[in-house]
C-alpha cells in the first residue's frame, strides 16, 4: 500500500514537473501533462507482458496514429466519413500487429499509444489540417515526454502489483470465495 501511494506521489510530481519544465524551456507541455503522465502511468503500471513489450506497442499504436493523422490531411475529406476511415484503419493495423506477434505486443498498449497522440493533437489538428508537418512534432514529442515521465514514475509498482494480486490469490481459500450468479442458480433449481 505505502509503495503505491509513493508511486502515485511520484507519478503527481512528474505531471507537474512536464507543466515547470514545459515553462521553462518555452514549451506547450501544460495540456498534455496529465494525459502523457496518466497514460504513461498506465504503462507503467499494468503487470502485462515485459516492459520493453509495453512500451514497443505503445509506440507502435502511437506511430499508426500518427500516420493516420497524415492520411487525413494527406487523402482523407475532412469530415466524418474520413475520420471514420482513418480510425478503422489505425485500429486494425494495431490489431493486424497484436495478432502477428501472437500478442507480445499487446493491443492494449496499441492502444494506450494511439490515444496519446489523438488526445494531444486531434484539437491542433481539427483546426488546421493543412499545418500537419509543422504542427504534428511537437504535438508528438511533448505527449511523448510527459509520457515517459508518466512511465518511470509507474514503471517499478507494475511487478509489485502482480506480486500482490498472487498473494490475495494464494490468501483467500476457495471456498471462502462467493459462488457466481450460475451456482446460485443451479444449487436453487429442482
Amino acid at each position: 500500500m505505502t509503495r503505491n501511494v509513493v508511486g502515485g506521489f511520484v507519478l503527481a510530481v512528474m505531471a507537474a514537473l512536464v507543466v515547470g519544465l514545459g515553462e521553462f524551456l518555452g514549451l506547450d507541455l501544460q495540456h498534455v501533462a496529465l494525459l502523457g503522465a496518466a497514460l504513461g502511468g498506465v504503462i507503467g503500471l499494468v503487470p502485462d507482458r515485459n516492459p520493453w513489450q509495453r512500451i514497443v506497442g505503445f509506440g507502435v499504436g502511437f506511430v499508426f496514429a500518427w500516420i493516420g493523422f497524415a492520411v487525413r490531411a494527406a487523402v482523407l475529406p475532412d469530415s466524418a466519413g474520413g475520420r471514420a476511415v482513418a480510425a478503422f484503419l489505425v485500429l486494425a493495423a494495431c490489431m493486424v500487429v497484436s495478432a502477428a506477434t501472437l500478442t507480445r505486443l499487446p493491443l492494449w498498449s496499441m492502444l494506450v499509444g494511439a490515444a496519446a497522440i489523438v488526445g494531444a493533437y486531434e484539437e491542433t489538428y481539427t483546426n488546421a489540417p493543412s499545418q500537419f508537418v509543422r504542427e504534428s512534432p511537437a504535438a508528438a514529442t511533448t505527449v511523448l515526454l510527459a509520457a515517459a515521465l508518466g512511465y518511470l514514475a509507474t514503471a517499478f509498482l507494475g511487478p509489485q502489483i502482480l506480486a500482490n494480486r498472487a498473494d490475495e490469490a494464494d490468501r483467500t481459500p476457495h471456498d471462502e470465495i462467493a459462488p457466481t450468479h450460475d451456482e446460485t442458480v443451479s444449487e436453487t433449481a429442482p
